[in-house]
């Protein structure tokens, strides 16, 4: 009866082999995060449908998924756009990028992975800001940009 048994040395998988995956981890991991802000949209400032993607929600959209009421405020827009400026501008990792007249144009960027979101915000009629919130990456957003429209609203009626 003839056993082979293997040794210690024989069974073991080479360091380098562990060191290279390890590598490969760290190059993706860093190509992850550098890429994470995308490229802002050309549409910006045209109130674009939100794609077939649950990471976007829009006052005037007729869809479920995508729908959210819009602000609304009783007073002068001048009055309504200085507390929007004042609310987008206490909150965390925020740029306004454009700011005229009738339209706000902010990004807003994730804390770890630098995911950024492009939030619209229209003021078309008096009483009525109308607004559109996507992320520009990826799928899902987790419902990250409902929930900060519906933060943002909840501080504007409280400062209203």
């Amino acid at each position: 009866m003839n056993i082979n048994y293997k040794t210690d040395f024989e069974t073991r998988k080479p360091a380098s082999n562990l060191l290279l995956k390890n590598y490969a981890f760290l190059i993706l991991l860093l190509i992850l995060l550098l890429n994470c802000s995308g490229t802002k949209p050309t549409l910006i400032g045209q109130f674009p449908p939100c794609p077939d993607k649950p990471n976007c929600v829009s006052s005037k959209s007729s869809l479920s998924l995508h729908k959210i009421a819009p602000l609304t405020y009783k007073g002068n827009s001048k009055d309504a756009r200085e507390i929007l400026l004042g609310i987008i501008n206490s909150m965390p990792r925020t740029q306004i990028s454009m700011d005229n007249d009738n339209f706000m144009h902010v990004e807003f960027t994730s804390k770890i992975f630098r995911f950024v979101d492009d939030v619209e915000f229209y003021f078309e009629s008096p009483g009525t800001i109308h607004f559109r919130s996507a992320s520009r990456i990826g799928n899902s957003d987790m419902g990250v940009n409902r929930d900060r429209m519906e933060e943002i609203r909840r501080l504007f009626i409280q400062a209203f």
